[in-house]
């Protein structure tokens, strides 16, 4: 399937298209899930997900990733995936008509919990395949900035149950994170479909 064609859809419009020129096509759509469903997934994910927390290497020092994580893969799944992620799955694999086979969740637990600014490691993911993040819970700001000129700086509120994608052009010429905030806010679970590599067989 053609870049060029991967997020035509009936729910799409113009108001949806945060970008789309030679750096890569950026879309939004809030109420891709409806509300009841995005509540519920919310549920079933915070309560049987094993959620893991990492430590990296900053500044010669290790500090904590501040934010749980998961990751599961779909070819094939491994036993114990929540039954919701292929409900999920299914809906954004025909809504974008991608064969998406992994999914990483970020469980942001209040406003300190965030995710810096980086773009996806393009080794690991198909080559021009998009990334597709649905998010479930609160309410949170993601932002969007150019690496190079002309500046360019997206703001968006994803909200529960919207579905944010960035074709995979995206990757080269921007980075995405979801800042830190003062102000209330609950917790948030996002979802980021990918199409990964083949994993690499044993020897």
């Amino acid at each position: 399937m053609s870049q060029l064609t991967l997020f035509d859809s009936p729910l799409e419009s113009a108001d949806n298209i945060l970008a789309d020129d030679e750096r890569g096509r950026i879309t939004y759509e809030p109420g891709f899930i409806d509300a009841e469903t995005a509540a519920a997934w919310f549920e079933e994910l915070r309560e049987t997900v094993t959620w893991r927390s990492e430590s990296r290497m900053m500044y010669e020092r290790e500090v904590d990733v501040p934010r749980l994580m998961a990751s599961f893969r779909f070819d094939p799944p491994a036993a114990g995936t929540p039954p919701c992620l292929f409900d999920a799955l299914q809906r954004v694999t025909a809504h974008l008509g991608v064969a998406f086979n992994s999914v990483g969740l970020n469980r942001y637990r209040d406003g300190q919990d965030s995710v810096a600014p980086h773009n996806d490691r393009l080794k690991e993911i198909a080559e021009g395949a998009p990334i597709a993040l649905l998010s479930l819970g609160a309410t949170r700001r993601m932002t969007v900035r150019a690496k190079n000129p002309p500046a360019r700086v997206i703001h968006a509120a994803l909200e529960a149950g919207s579905l944010f994608v960035m074709d995979y052009a995206t990757q080269l010429h921007y980075t995405h994170g979801i800042p830190k905030t003062t102000e209330p806010v609950g917790e948030r679970i996002s979802l980021a479909f990918r199409v990964k590599r083949p994993r690499a067989r044993p020897r």
